[in-house]
């Protein structure tokens, strides 16, 4: 997982989760990417300070997971330690109903509309939709939602 701090045309900053460098250009490429303040599809990069590690001989930081109060480090921002609980349990909520779907890339708003007509047996199913054919599937009755996290295509895994 990559994290970019992100921004949008209103000066919105907020941050993104991606597989790869690819995944991010991939998805603003689509159209998938919008600024959760405004909603602005016009997002790019923010500048972002460089990760420089330790030096080799420095001793490393114990890092214990954070308690109920407490802060956990993302990124460059400390988070509540519930938000952090929360996002693991939804990160694993997402995988448990990810495992038994099957990945169907860019053909997810084709197969989705063929299993709400009844031209195709349903199966779960996940994939990519741009905003606008989500909302157009929306639209017809389809029940879709989207992924809190983003997931890797099966040829951008190792």
């Amino acid at each position: 997982m990559i994290v970019f701090d992100l921004h949008c045309d209103e000066g919105h900053r907020f941050e993104g989760w991606f597989g790869s460098s690819d995944d991010f250009d991939d998805q603003l490429a689509r159209g998938l990417l919008t600024c959760p303040e405004c909603g602005s599809v016009h997002v790019s990069k923010a500048p972002m300070a460089p990760s420089v590690p330790a030096k080799s001989n420095a001793r490393p930081e114990a890092r214990v997971p954070a308690a109920k109060g407490q802060t956990a480090p993302i990124a460059n921002r400390e988070m509540p330690g519930e938000v952090h609980q929360a996002m693991q349990k939804l990160a694993e909520a997402q995988a448990n109903a990810l495992k038994d779907s099957t990945n169907v890339g860019g053909d997810f708003v084709k197969q989705s509309r063929e299993m709400h007509y009844g031209e195709r047996d349903e199966a779960p199913i996940h994939g990519q939709a741009s905003l606008k054919e989500a909302k157009a599937l929306v639209d017809e009755g389809v029940p879709v939602a989207p992924l809190p996290f983003p997931i890797a295509p099966p040829e951008k895994l190792n």
